[in-house]
């Protein structure tokens, strides 16, 4: 069979191309990676999983509280009645906690890493989804062509059996055979744009905007011979198994960060205390009493866990329990990946087969109706041979124009399985991509409690124009 639709050149040339006059996979992907809100949600979640690494870091270093009041007594004490004004500073800084604060930050780093594989994997399922709305757009608009000249050609045969009726050249059964294919034509060509019309309407909320005159498809690259070697490579690089990876290894550090409950902590302290009894100390504590006292302390402080209720084996066993899920969804996804490589390898090959077929099958009925005409002027056959032979070449013609868009997308859903669909594997060039790396930077080693960011606003651009919908709208006053 034939291998011709999309076994061409590769990953780097794939979106390459595209006339300067329409749409082409290439801008519609461009526009997908800036705008899609499920692509810029997902960088916001990463964002939330580097600011845990933040949170681990924090408690590794020193805690400064400060404490400040006044204070007036209602009860004479001391021969008269006493206020104060007093200030302290209390300082710990933690020397050992049995591991906890180390773990804790590798794992959160482990989760950083599983983050920025689930953005991968978002990314690549983004782009399937666009690749399938922008591949629908284009067979539906197909369709609908076909089936508007379907609607022409049966037009003109419904005038020409008026007409050969007319002249008694053939019967009442002619022409309502001729009236019955036009408006079953016109049935399907009004189910065609409506489908349009939903296909359409996706491509804009995958995309974000409406489909322009879309240009064909770039070819997609050289695709693995056999389903074995494509399962070979999706092991290897698919995102949703490095994702669950990296959650195993933090959940089993998870398991050291609660055994580390049974261990003791050690902490440096400091403090200093002031109290300033504001002119009042002579009649509290008698003549000669200094107005102002101040004290400091440093010192070295355990905690030793003796006993907790149980409550850190439940701990354990509840971090060991939630690892062995991990894992167990580990082999789940493990599954899945192999299921999805494998079957998205047999519809491409099966849409390829399909494509050579419904080639044939175009071809040969475009001859056979050609024939049919030609037999029916010298009455060799009638007119709902001639009927017959247009709707087969439609039908061909549909299961083409659907083959080649399914070849695709399965072409494309194979790729995404093997970790061969995201921004870097395609070759984008609207701008700079994201670099999650750059926030983790940013914000993993932060000291200062006051620093924050902007108010977030939707990155992701919408479809209608007002409020968002859950903006709270005000009321007219009467």
């Amino acid at each position: 069979m034939r291998r011709k639709l999309l076994l061409v050149g590769g990953m780097a040339t794939l979106l390459v191309g595209g006339g300067a006059q329409a749409d082409t996979l290439r801008e519609a992907l461009v526009q997908t990676y800036e705008t899609n809100p499920t692509l810029t949600g997902q960088r916001a979640q990463l964002r939330t999983l580097d600011e845990g690494v933040a949170i681990a870091r924090a408690r590794a270093r020193p805690q400064v509280s400060a404490t400040a009041g006044v204070n007036q007594d209602l009860t004479r004490t001391g021969g008269g009645n006493g206020r104060n004004l007093n200030a302290g500073v209390d300082i710990s800084y933690p020397l050992f906690s049995g591991g906890r604060v180390r773990n804790s930050i590798r794992a959160a780093d482990e989760r950083v890493l599983a983050g920025r594989s689930d953005l991968r994997a978002t990314e690549g399922d983004v782009f399937t989804e666009a690749v399938s709305a922008y591949m629908d757009v284009i067979r539906d608009r197909s369709i609908v062509t076909l089936n508007q000249n379907q609607v022409k050609v049966l037009e003109t045969d419904l005038q020409a059996s008026k007409d050969r009726f007319e002249v008694g050249d053939l019967t009442r059964t002619d022409v309502a055979q001729s009236e019955a294919r036009l408006s079953l034509a016109r049935s399907n060509l009004a189910l065609a744009e409506g489908r349009l019309t939903g296909s359409e309407e996706n491509y804009r909320r995958v995309i974000g905007v409406m489909p322009g005159d879309l240009q064909p498809p770039p070819p997609l690259p050289t695709l693995p011979a056999s389903p074995d070697q494509a399962a070979e490579i999706a092991l290897a690089n698919n995102p949703d198994l490095a994702s669950i990876t990296a959650q195993v290894r933090a959940a089993a550090l998870d398991v050291s960060v609660a055994r580390a409950d049974r261990l003791p902590t050690v902490s440096a302290i400091g403090s200093g205390r002031t109290t300033d009894f504001l002119g009042t100390a002579d009649k509290q504590f008698g003549p000669g009493a200094a107005d102002r006292t101040t004290s400091t302390g440093a010192g070295v402080q355990a905690t030793i866990p003796l006993y907790q209720g149980g409550l850190v084996g439940a701990r354990v066993r509840q971090a060991q329990a939630f690892q062995s899920q991990l894992l167990e969804q580990g082999v789940a996804i493990e599954r899945g990946v192999v299921a999805q490589t494998r079957a998205a390898f047999s519809s491409y090959e099966a849409a390829q087969d399909s494509i050579a077929s419904n080639e044939v099958a175009v071809s040969a009925n475009s001859l056979a109706l050609e024939g049919t005409r030609a037999e029916q002027s010298v009455g060799t056959r009638n007119v709902l041979d001639v009927l017959n032979a247009e709707q087969e070449l439609l039908n061909s013609q549909v299961a083409l124009v659907t083959a080649r868009r399914d070849a695709y997308v399965a072409g494309f859903a194979l790729l995404n399985a093997m970790g061969q669909a995201e921004a870097t594997d395609l070759n984008l060039d609207g701008g700079a991509l994201y670099d999650p790396v750059a926030n983790y930077e940013r914000v993993s080693r932060k000291l200062s409690d006051w620093s924050g960011d902007p108010t977030p606003k939707p990155v992701a651009t919408r479809t209608v124009t007002g409020p968002p919908a859950n903006t709270p709208v005000t009321q007219p006053q009467e």
